[in-house]
């Protein structure tokens, strides 16, 4: 695996199913003491719940320490550099996690660090958040290879990190999106590559009942995203046919697990029924949040 985890490309079949194993083993029985004298920034731009919690729960459980940075509070909000800034953490921490608003951020942190750079969320990708879905998935179904899983919704970064990562997986991925919130090009032409070369099937529709048709997971993401734009904020009546509801459920398999990375707008892109309903698997999904990373944290610091 490489020394940071910016994308969830950074893995390949091997290694995404070694953490998930991994995150398997560790839920069941917990190992306290892993990463004992290691010290893990966790720097945040934007607001967090289940990114706080669960990496630094997560440290704490194994054993290292958690040092929370704002980057408010850091030097880099007066006009020190990134690159600089990456200079100076690598002598004090063993590895950095952080939640920023541009994924350029994250590259000059790994090209001037040389410990690990974790990508805790930046406008590209949202990695840590699908070896959870992931984790969930193979939990509720058992396996991860032949899945159909359905996005719908944002053409965000969780959509971008399921769809680059659902072909690694080796499972079917369908996205879902109005027109003008489609999947960035390059995003969809790296995903569909990856579906050649792991011999999995993408697609790509504006109409989400042809997305969920016998899936096997239904996914979806808050509509308005932090940072979006206010023209988008006005759009939103273009999503409403892509809502998570009872409807859209029934055309998915009977079995179906329905899922959302949170924080959820109730009656927006989900209704209560379902996000509350027997298909969901979205506190599970939550919760593993914090398996999943703890696998990464050992998978990189090992």
């Amino acid at each position: 695996m490489k020394k940071d985890f910016l994308s969830i490309t950074d893995c390949d079949r091997d290694q995404l199913f070694a953490i998930l194993l991994l995150a398997q083993e560790i839920k069941k029985n917990n190992q306290p003491a892993a990463l004992a004298q290691k010290n893990i920034g966790l720097l945040f731009e934007k607001h967090s719940t289940r990114t706080r919690l669960s990496f630094e729960v997560g440290i704490n459980q194994l054993g290292g320490s958690a040092l929370i940075l704002s980057s408010q509070d850091m030097q880099i909000s007066r006009g020190e550099s990134i690159a600089d800034t990456g200079k100076v953490i690598e002598r004090f921490l063993d590895a950095l996690a952080a939640r920023v608003f541009s994924h350029s951020m994250l590259e000059t942190l790994a090209a001037n660090c040389s410990i690990p750079i974790i990508n805790a969320l930046s406008d590209r990708e949202h990695p840590c958040q699908i070896l959870a879905d992931f984790l969930t998935i193979l939990e509720k179904k058992k396996h991860l290879q032949g899945i159909t899983i359905a996005y719908l919704g944002d053409g965000n970064n969780v959509a971008n990190s399921l769809l680059l990562g659902a072909p690694i997986a080796g499972a079917n991925i369908r996205i879902a999106t109005p027109e003008k919130y489609a999947i960035r090009l390059d995003i969809a032409q790296q995903a569909s590559n990856l579906a050649k070369e792991y011999n999995t099937e993408v697609t790509f529709t504006t109409n989400p009942h042809e997305a969920v048709t016998d899936a096997n997971v239904l996914y979806t993401d808050t509509w308005i995203s932090m940072g979006d734009s206010e023209e988008k904020q006005r759009d939103t009546d273009i999503f409403h046919t892509f809502q998570v509801n009872n409807e859209l459920v029934k055309k998915a398999r009977p079995d179906a697990i329905v899922m959302h990375c949170l924080p959820a707008h109730r009656g927006e892109e989900i209704t209560d029924e379902i996000l509350d309903g027997s298909q969901s698997a979205v506190w599970d999904e939550a919760e593993n949040r914090l398996h999943a990373q703890k696998a990464l944290l050992l998978n990189l610091l090992k």
